[in-house]
């Protein structure tokens, strides 16, 4: 009985002892490996030395004495202040106040006699000859002509001449004077209405735009009607339909901002017709009083772009009837601006002549010419590159330059 007992113990004991080696040799094979070591952190800050670390090893420079090192003042250092930015204070343009068109063509008249003198100094000396034989009449048809009044004009106007010098007989310089600035302004036309429509019956702004062939001043004359109008207490919208010329809008929204004008324009090389549509529907949103409508320079030979001027006064009168069509000639042009009044009279009804550049050429009967060829009157003259330098036509004023005092 022990024996089997002692038995029993011996075997537990065994088990048990084999089980730990078992239990010992499986930890053994699943032990982890320790993890690697982690990389330094190089934007960390240098750890402090401990006591007992050993101390760097000293530069091989020069040290300073204490004499040698500057202290600050008051032993802080001094701290720059930035002064604040000075902001400029942005100058607000002034607008200009025109000066009145009443009388400026008056005012204008000695510049225009220094060009226009010739005319009339050449038929006054002309007429004061002792003997008027046909050889000095057809004198005065020459200075007529070559001052672009044209021929069948100057066929009328030696006429009528001849018939009055016949009856007057004596003829001093006076009478000779008062004779010829009669059938000058008879010629011109005293009874045309020069006034620039910009009052529809109907109300609503009043619609004008302003054609003409490349290099005869458009916008620029655009501009100063705008002055002209302002000048007499009509507010102006501005319409650069003119999207060909790059810098044609830039121009003409300078001029509108100095005389406090609202300028509408479009993309360059946009759709000109849906400008000068827009420019006219902001004005009757405002309640302006006046658009005007600069359009694109075109030669009167490119059938396009005259079409094209067709189709903005196609466009623009879904708002509204135009009110004036105005036609700007270059004044020295002569002849050949009669041939561009035609096609461009073809094409859109021509209202009135705006002539430019009338100070610089000694033909002034060009104003005579184009009345008779288009049958519209001469309404606004340039007399200069001042910005008041354009003034409404009026013929005795006109006349008066031609032959002076």
């Amino acid at each position: 009985m022990d024996t089997v007992i002692l038995a029993v113990v011996i075997a537990v004991v065994v088990i048990g002892a084999l089980s730990g080696l078992v239990a010992v040799g499986s930890r053994r094979k699943k032990q982890v490996p320790p993890p690697p070591p982690a990389a330094p952190d190089l934007t960390a800050p240098p750890a402090e030395p401990h006591v007992g670390d050993e101390a760097e090893t000293p530069r091989d420079e020069t040290r300073r004495t204490i004499e040698e090192v500057d202290l600050p003042d008051g032993g802080t250092a001094p701290v720059s202040v930035e002064e604040p930015p000075v902001v400029e204070e942005l100058e607000i343009p002034q607008v200009e106040v025109p000066e009145p068109t009443a009388g400026r063509l008056v005012r204008l008249r000695t510049r225009l006699s220094r060009s226009q003198n010739a005319l009339g100094k050449g038929l006054l000396t002309l007429l004061s000859r002792e003997h008027l034989d046909e050889e000095t009449w057809e004198e005065v048809e020459d200075t007529l002509l070559t001052a672009d009044v044209g021929v069948r004009p100057t066929q009328e106007l030696v006429e009528r001449l001849r018939e009055r010098v016949k009856v007057l007989g004596t003829r001093t310089p006076a009478e000779l004077r008062t004779l010829l600035r009669e059938e000058l302004i008879t010629l011109v036309g005293p009874d045309l209405d020069r006034e620039v429509k910009t009052e529809p019956p109907g109300g609503g702004p009043g619609i004008v735009m302003v054609v003409g062939v490349n290099g005869t001043g458009k916008t620029t004359t655009t501009g100063k009607l705008a002055r002209v109008l302002i000048a007499d207490g009509r507010s102006v919208v501005l319409g650069a339909a003119d999207t060909f010329r790059a810098a044609a809008a830039d121009q003409l929204q300078t001029w509108g901002e100095r005389v406090g004008a609202h300028t509408v324009r479009g993309p360059e090389a946009g759709d000109p017709a849906s400008v000068a549509f827009d420019a006219v529907k902001e004005a009757k949103e405002i309640g302006s009083d006046v658009v005007l409508i600069d359009t694109a320079g075109r030669l009167h030979t490119k059938t396009g772009l005259m079409d094209e001027l067709g189709k903005v006064k196609r466009v623009v009168e879904k708002h509204a009837p135009l009110d004036e069509v105005l036609l700007v000639l270059d004044a020295t042009t002569g002849q050949n601006g009669l041939i561009q009044a035609r096609v461009f009279a073809e094409v859109v009804d021509i209202t009135g002549i705006v002539l430019t550049k009338l100070d610089g050429t000694a033909k002034g009967g060009i104003v005579v010419a184009v009345q008779r060829e288009l049958g519209v009157p001469v309404k606004l003259i340039g007399l200069g590159e001042g910005a008041d330098d354009l003034a409404p036509f009026e013929p005795a004023a006109f006349v008066d330059a031609l032959i002076g005092e």
